[in-house]
């Protein structure tokens, strides 16, 4: 779209006829000699005499082309700019972090596909998270994987297709064979100060207990409350398991009720499904659009125009005197 960033200037389209109504015409006064027997010397001379004074008239091409070349003038004050395409961007309203555990307990497969086949924990949350994700356009979203240690595999970010291509890079045992819940909690707190964002929310995932941080859990949800993170956690696998890999609800579920966030049972993919569907209402996304159209200017061409038009106009007065001269003196 056409528009034009100061058309106020088209009001100095007015300027030359107040000129040319106020000003005087230039006048230039000289002294002469008068004698009462011009005529009369006239007829003895036998010469016939020229105007007092010359007045030079405008040519048509003149006269038309001063209104156009003022008119190029006033447009290019009046900068044309041409609107492109509306441009949206949209700017995250929270950083959401998700927090998804490693150990060698996620290979387990008691877990099922679309078409009843039994698959993995971390399989069935990868394909649980791709839905999720795909849902979170307003968010930015981080990605962090624990085991025995903890590791940030994707920091804050929208592009979301990238983030996609990192979790499913994620394997068993990649992180090591333990769950350090506590680590991962500190280590998504030392990602969170770097944070502007007005809400901060964590997701912890884990089929497991913690076996043995640095910092322990209730600790490190401690810190993370009095800094603001919320964190959701999520409990999946068999409740019943015992030893090594036997699941600490309590301990998960006092982790969300320090932050204030919720504490989730995942039995299954169903369930996991149901779970993120209810994250989704409990954590509405929050974002701002700002939408701009980028301008183009385009005030260069009425002076290109003008530039042109003159240019052409002297060339072709020029070669008018060229020839006229030359038939002038073809004729003596």
């Amino acid at each position: 779209m056409l528009e034009f960033a100061y058309p106020w200037m088209y009001g100095l389209l007015v300027l030359p006829f107040l000129v040319r109504l106020l000003a005087r015409p230039y006048q230039e006064r000289r002294e002469a000699v008068q004698a009462p027997f011009f005529d009369k010397l006239r007829e003895i001379t036998g010469q016939t005499p020229d105007r007092g004074a010359v007045i030079l008239r405008p040519r048509f091409f003149q006269k038309l082309m001063l209104p156009i070349a003022w008119l190029l003038i006033v447009t290019a004050l009046a900068r044309p700019q041409w609107l492109e395409d509306p441009i949206t961007r949209i700017e995250a309203g929270r950083d959401l972090l998700l927090a998804v555990d490693l150990s060698g307990s996620m290979e387990t497969r008691d877990f099922r596909d679309e078409s009843g086949g039994r698959i993995e924990r971390l399989e069935a949350v990868k394909l649980v998270l791709d839905d999720f994700v795909s849902r979170r356009q307003g968010d930015r979203l981080g990605l962090i994987l624990f085991g025995t240690a903890a590791y940030l595999q994707v920091p804050f970010t929208q592009d979301f297709d990238t983030f996609r291509i990192l979790l499913d890079e994620a394997q068993v045992r990649m992180a090591g064979p333990q769950t350090m819940i506590g680590d991962a909690v500190g280590l998504a707190l030392k990602l969170f100060e770097n944070s502007e964002a007005d809400s901060k929310v964590m997701i912890l995932l884990t089929d497991g207990n913690d076996t043995g941080s640095k910092v322990p859990p209730a600790r490190a949800a401690g810190i993370a409350g009095q800094q603001d993170v919320t964190i959701h956690t999520i409990a999946m696998g068999d409740p019943a398991t015992v030893g090594e890999d036997e699941m600490d609800m309590e301990a998960l579920r006092e982790i969300s009720e320090i932050t204030g966030g919720r504490f989730f049972m995942g039995m299954n993919r169903e369930e996991l499904e149901d779970i993120y569907r209810r994250l989704d209402e409990l954590e509405p996304l929050e974002f701002e659009t700002l939408s701009y159209r980028p301008q183009r200017p385009l005030f260069h061409l009425p002076v290109a125009v003008f530039l042109v038009m003159y240019t052409l106009y002297h060339l072709l007065m020029a070669v008018r005197s060229l020839r006229r001269g030359k038939e002038k003196a073809g004729r003596v």
